[in-house]
Parts: C-alpha cells; sequence; structure tokens
C-alpha cells in the first residue's frame, strides 16, 4: 500500500517514521518543507508538493494536523485529486461536525473518509503506542487497520462518522480534568510543606494513581514543560467538546473551567507549554492570593 502522510509535527513525524519502518511505501507532505525533508533523509520516503500530489501518489492518506481549518482545507485539496477507492484517514484531533462533512463529500468522490484521532501524546507516537478511536465505515476501517497496528495499541472503532472525534473529545475533557487535579494536589502540598517527590509517591500508590503521573511525571518534579501536548491545542480540543455538548445537550462545567485556565495560561505567554504546566497557573495564582495589600 502507498500512503500519505500529511502534517510532521510533534506528532506526525514519529507517526510516519514508524510506517516507514514498518515497510510501507511513504511519501510526507508538510507546509514548512525542512521537516519533509529531514524526515525523508531519515526514513527514504518520497517528498510531495501538495496535498493534491501526495493524494495522486497514494492509496491511504494520513493528515495530522492542527485543527479544524487546517484538516478541512487539506483533506478538500486531497479529494480533489484523489482516485476512487482512495482512503483519507484523519488523524487529528478536529470537529465531529466536520468529520461528517467530509465523509459526506468523500461519498460523493468515492473516497473513503475515517476519522481516527489519537490519544498518548508524543511518547505514544513514538514508541507506536497510542490510543486510536475510529468513526467512520466498518470496511474503511478493515482497510486502514494494518496501518493503525502500526501506529497504536488500543484501536477502537467507536461508530459511524464524528464518532472518532466525539470519543476524544471525551478523552482530552478527562486528561484535563485529571492535569488541573494533579496540579491542585501539588500546590497544596508544596504550600504545606510537603515536597512534590512525596505527593507523587503516595498518589501513584493509591486510588488517585493516573496516566497523567506517568507521563508527565519528569515535566511536573522537573518542571521542564517542552511541549508534548501544547496549551494552545488543549485549549483548541476543550472547545471542540464544549461545542458538542451544546450540540447534544450535555453539561460539561470542569471542562469549561479548565478552558479558561488554559486561556489565561496562553494569555501569559505560555501558550506553545505542554498541557501540564497548568501547574504554573495555579502556583502563580497562589503567590497572588497570599499577598498582603
Amino acid at each position: 500500500m502507498r500512503v500519505g502522510f500529511i502534517g510532521l509535527g510533534i506528532m506526525g513525524a514519529p507517526m510516519a517514521r514508524n510506517l516507514a519502518e514498518a515497510g510501507y511505501r511513504l511519501t510526507v507532505h508538510n507546509r514548512s518543507p525542512r521537516k519533509a525533508e529531514k524526515l525523508a533523509g531519515e526514513t527514504g520516503a518520497a517528498i510531495a508538493s501538495s496535498p493534491a500530489e501526495t493524494a495522486g501518489r497514494c492509496d491511504a492518506i494520513i493528515t495530522m494536523l492542527p485543527g479544524p481549518p487546517e484538516v478541512e482545507a487539506v483533506a478538500t485539496e486531497a479529494m480533489e485529486n484523489a482516485r476512487p477507492g482512495t482512503l483519507l484517514i484523519d488523524m487529528s484531533t478536529s470537529s465531529p461536525e466536520l468529520a461528517r462533512k467530509l465523509w459526506e463529500a468523500g461519498r460523493e468522490r468515492g473516497v473513503g473518509l475515517l476519522d481516527a484521532p489519537v490519544s498518548g501524546g508524543d511518547v505514544g507516537a513514538v514508541e507506536g503506542r497510542l490510543s486510536i478511536m475510529v468513526g467512520g465505515e466498518e470496511e474503511d476501517f478493515r482497510r486502514a487497520r494494518p496501518l493503525f497496528e502500526v501506529l497504536g495499541e488500543t484501536i477502537v472503532h467507536a461508530g459511524p462518522a464524528g464518532a472518532g472525534q466525539i470519543t476524544k473529545a471525551a478523552n482530552q475533557v478527562v486528561v484535563a480534568l485529571v492535569i488541573q487535579a494533579v496540579s491542585e494536589a501539588l500546590v497544596l502540598g508544596t504550600r504545606g510543606g510537603v515536597g512534590p517527590e512525596k505527593i507523587f509517591e503516595v498518589l501513584e500508590g493509591g486510588l488517585a494513581s493516573n496516566k497523567v503521573l506517568e507521563v508527565k511525571r519528569e515535566k511536573l518534579l522537573g518542571r521542564s514543560f517542552e511541549p508534548g501536548g501544547k496549551v494552545e491545542f488543549h485549549r483548541k480540543d476543550l472547545g471542540i467538546a464544549l461545542e458538542a455538548a451544546r450540540e447534544h445537550g450535555a453539561v460539561l462545567p470542569g471542562a469549561a473551567l479548565v478552558q479558561q485556565l488554559f486561556c489565561a495560561l496562553a494569555a501569559k505567554g505560555r501558550a506553545g507549554w505542554d498541557h501540564s504546566a497548568l501547574l504554573t497557573l495555579l502556583e502563580d495564582l497562589s503567590e497572588r492570593g497570599n499577598e498582603r495589600p
């Protein structure tokens, strides 16, 4: 199978590399050519100059892009040049409504569309251990499964078009609230005189244990917020979740709160930091709360 990969950022580059190492004939495209050139030099992948050229060369195209505007633009261009029977797999975190719209457009052209966002962060992308949640037709899911098995360990066909993005929105709500909870625990502990390492040790050994403690441990304890998942992207993800909540009549007060906290982080110039930097905002607020007039 000839596979195209569009979007070679923090997540996309290691995912594309894993596909190349698994033996797939890979063509890559990225808005900034240097990233495509770097990956091609490392893996032997071909480089395409545009989404349209990528689609013309490939049987399946994977996109991993920042958000809905980029997904719609790239998918629309790719579909215009794709042959009937081509499979377009969007693994970005995007809008359920857009996923359904693109699926309809693909059906008219004979192009299969899957929305297949992922969870697991940059570490999961590098190690090929992502959780992949998929919306779309069963037949298209079966065709794409060998690709998914290279990229991840947990692979779930969530339902029809849009179901993958709804599932990812739910996932991002949980991740955001857990980061918030862990950050609050660390702030409370440290202000009360208990070291963060001790807080971690207790949390990891009891009912409060969670994946965030494992994956974000070095960032939170080492106070190094080089991004895996960026603040700006998680803020966007929660916006998608809240939009879906309004559409379906779901009440998500916790998600709304954390989205506002991410907005405050961005206003402080930390939009490009790892989302675990939410800790720093709570620390800032705690310091201000103890200032004397």
